[in-house]
Order: C-alpha cells, then structure tokens, then sequence
C-alpha cells in the first residue's frame, strides 16, 4: 500500500549535511528528502540504541539514544536498518524518499518481535528479527528439555 509522502518542514536557519541525525526538524537540500526516525528503547536491559547502529544504505548514521531523530537522506529508494553491534541486521525495511519530502519511521523494538512502522502506522518491516528474549526462551527450550530429560532418564533404574 502507498501513500502520498508527508509535506516538508518550514527551513530551519544554517546548512544541514547528509545522513546525520538532528534532534530538531531541518529542511532538506535541493533533491533530498528528511527521514523521522522514533526508536524506542525497548524492553531489553541495554537500550536497543545503545547496542545497536543505524544505516542507511549501508553508511553509519550516529543516532546518540532513544527518541526522535531526524536525518537528511538523497532521493531515491533507500536501504534502511537497524543492526546489533557486530553489523547484523535487525529491523530493515525500504523506503522511497521525495524530494523534500519528509518520511517518518518507527522502529519499535519489542518483547517478541523487532517491528518499523510508517507515518501511518502501517508495518513496512522487510525483515525483523526476534527479539533477544524469544531466542533466549527458544535457546533454553531447545536445549533445556533434553538436558533435563536427560538427566532424568540417568535417574530411573
């Protein structure tokens, strides 16, 4: 499903650069576009920002902690993902950015599963992984029972 990109923000005063995060909103240069990204910290006892990186086709954009954060990005279809700290994706999705446009994204890391949402609230998530609770729960079920089924079985006579 499309929908129409959200309209610009009025300019902010100073030059802006490309892929850095601004707390503030910014007005994009000439044939480039600003992407809203909300992260949240997530239920996890790292913060999700503090161990993860954001990038954007592939280059490193700082994005210091939880919250809001806005980036100046080409037009163009962009590549966009959250990865862990060794460079393994997490959340990735694709977004088609207009000129001047702004286009807001919410990655949402959760307790289940790792999810990024539109403007709209629509999931537009290409890939999310589970989160690191469910692959603790799964890890400790695949390898609990039959560590402890095991030593069961050694009991009887």
């Amino acid at each position: 499903m499309s929908y129409p990109p959200h309209p610009g923000f009025p300019p902010m005063p100073g030059p802006v650069s490309l892929l850095v995060a601004y707390p503030h909103p910014v007005a994009p240069p000439a044939g480039c576009a600003v992407l809203v990204v909300s992260v949240n910290r997530g239920p996890y006892l790292v913060p999700a920002t503090a161990a993860g990186r954001f990038k954007v086709d592939g280059r490193d954009v700082p994005i210091p902690g939880e919250g809001t954060w806005h980036v100046v990005v080409p037009a163009g279809q962009r590549d966009v993902r959250y990865t862990d700290f060794m460079g393994l994706p997490v959340i990735t999705t694709t977004v088609v950015a207009h000129p001047g446009a702004v286009h807001p994204l919410s990655f949402r890391f959760g307790g289940w599963r790792n999810r990024v949402h539109d403007g709209y609230g629509t999931d537009v998530t290409k890939f999310g992984m589970w989160s690191n609770y469910l692959i603790a729960l799964v890890t400790l079920v695949v390898i609990g029972v039959p560590c402890c089924g095991l030593g069961l079985l050694t009991m009887l006579p």
